[in-house]
């Protein structure tokens, strides 16, 4: 995934991890030390299953668990955000663990560069040591660093046709992250992208069925009124939709609501 030479033997890692730089200590609940977080790495993991628990169906709520519990898990990560890349130049938080973390992805998106935009589309993990020595993005990396931002690191989730989501993780200090973070991140935002994939696929579930229950009941009211059978109810729904340039389902809650039929 990454661009050097020794890509195959550190599958998904940034380019800086195996570059010989000192491994940062470990801050918050992952492990006193350098290794702390990497040999609890199950106990991490079985963390994040008992707080995703209940968040079934709940997309949200699974993004904002995520990303408080990143914090406690990640060596060096101070702050976290999860983002949406829309259509490849769009950057939306999604879930922050506070304000600032917030305002560096909304900058990312207001200066049109950084890693979300670029790098975490071609490599698993992007590193960012020193946001104030960066050049791949000198006007995203320079105002992070102003807004108090000096390290990096960002975790690809999911890549659907032109949209993306990451997992970014943020410190105050340089070099917080090393290939420790880089180990348990990759497998912690593996364990993310299932929870949030089989959340959407839920709630995707939940509507469909709430969606056909509404349709339903408004061809439950066509029948009662006008005595039509359900295919005669259904067609007047969908001609309704036509007619009145609205979807279907809009068409069914209202009638469900109000009792009446919009008008053209």
């Amino acid at each position: 995934m990454v661009g050097d030479s020794s890509a195959s033997d550190r599958a998904g890692r940034s380019e800086q991890s195996g570059s010989g730089q000192q491994s940062a200590p470990v801050i918050g609940d992952a492990g006193a030390g350098a290794g702390g977080a990497e040999n609890n790495l199950g106990e991490i993991m079985g963390q994040l299953a008992r707080s995703l628990q209940d968040e079934h169906g709940d997309v949200e709520g699974t993004l904002q668990t995520i990303t408080s519990t990143a914090v406690g898990s990640i060596p060096g990560a101070e702050h976290c955000t999860i983002s949406y890349v829309i259509g490849r130049h769009t950057v939306e938080p999604r879930a922050a663990t506070g304000p600032l973390p917030q305002r560096i992805d909304e900058m990312q998106n207001r200066v049109r560069e950084g890693p979300c935009l670029d790098a975490v589309w071609e490599h698993e993990t992007v590193r960012i040591d020193d946001m104030r020595a960066e050049e791949r993005w000198p006007q995203y990396t320079a105002e992070a660093a102003k807004l108090g931002v000096l390290s990096a690191l960002s975790f690809q989730l999911f890549v659907t046709g032109d949209n993306l989501g990451a997992l970014n993780l943020y410190a105050e200090r340089p070099h917080a992250f090393h290939e420790g973070s880089e180990d348990v991140g990759l497998v912690f935002a593996s364990h993310a992208a299932v929870a949030l994939a089989g959340a959407r696929h839920e709630a995707n579930l939940q509507r469909a069925v709430s969606s056909r229950d509404v349709i339903g009941q408004a061809k439950g009211i066509l029948m009662e009124r006008f005595k039509l059978t359900a295919d005669q109810a259904f067609a007047v729904l969908s001609r309704t939709s036509q007619e009145t340039n609205r979807k279907l389902i809009d068409i069914a809650r209202e009638l469900a609501e109000t009792g009446d039929l919009p008008h053209p």
